[in-house]
């Protein structure tokens, strides 16, 4: 991509990410509700980038699968198979594929897990996480990613004092295209609300206390009452995978 065309994509992401800033902060006064917001700009990102558009999901829930399907049918959903998921959410990507007709993209790692111990020692997620996501997901989401134009997330506001400005559609400098993140406005209640609602795919683990998941070895059931990604990297001072920046 040239730098003309990079600045033109990006003047276009933030130029509509100042639209739906505008409508959600008028959402009380107009029709657009949370999920009607959503639908806009998940209609607007189909609209503007087809197949060079991507949704990113790590299969705790399906929403925003099926948001995403309700934009552009068939669209493709990205996945990052580390190779250290719950058997829970293997299948959960599997009925999503089924459920939704998306076309599941496994971003995968360059070395499988094996070949990885071999390189750097065993379970290289116990003694330094960091990298390990950053081999594990953070190149392979770069990798696939160079292949599109714009990218959808779920990532929420409420999830993390670090996701606590998330806007709506943005410019992701990091991967040079559109970062579009559909749901950032919603609450956990409305989340519980869409999924009953609509009878939406819900990883098994979470009705069995696991509120955030990640790979296996680096998730466990949060204490009652604590944040729900303090399960997440559990005895580390690391909050996040890096995929956010």
């Amino acid at each position: 991509m040239t730098s003309i065309e990079a600045d033109t994509r990006r003047a276009g992401a933030l130029a509509a990410g100042e639209t739906f800033a505008a409508l959600e902060s008028s959402a009380s006064s107009t029709r657009f509700g949370h999920v009607e917001l959503t639908h806009e700009i998940l209609e607007w990102a189909a609209r503007n980038y087809g197949e060079k558009l991507i949704v990113a999901s790590n299969m705790q829930d399906a929403v925003l699968v099926k948001l995403g399907a309700e934009a552009r049918p068939g669209v493709d959903v990205l996945f990052l198979e580390t190779g250290y998921h719950f058997a829970e959410t293997l299948g959960t990507r599997d009925a999503v594929a089924h459920v939704y007709g998306v076309n599941i993209v496994d971003a995968l790692p360059d070395q499988t897990v094996a070949e990885q111990d071999a390189l750097l020692g065993k379970d290289l997620f116990a003694t330094d996480p960091g990298q390990c996501c950053n081999l594990r997901k953070v190149v392979p989401l770069q990798r696939t990613l160079a292949g599109y134009d714009a990218w959808v997330t779920g990532v929420r506001r409420v999830e993390a004092p670090t996701r606590a400005n998330t806007p709506l559609v943005s410019w992701d400098e990091r991967h040079e295209l559109v970062k579009v993140n559909p749901i950032a406005h919603w609450t956990d209640e409305q989340m519980d609300a869409y999924i009953a609602e609509n009878a939406v795919l819900v990883n098994p683990l979470v009705a069995e206390g696991y509120p955030s998941i990640g790979c296996a070895p680096c998730t466990a059931k949060p204490a009652p009452g604590a944040d729900p990604r303090s399960g997440r990297w559990a005895g580390f001072t690391k909050t996040e995978c890096g995929l956010h920046g």
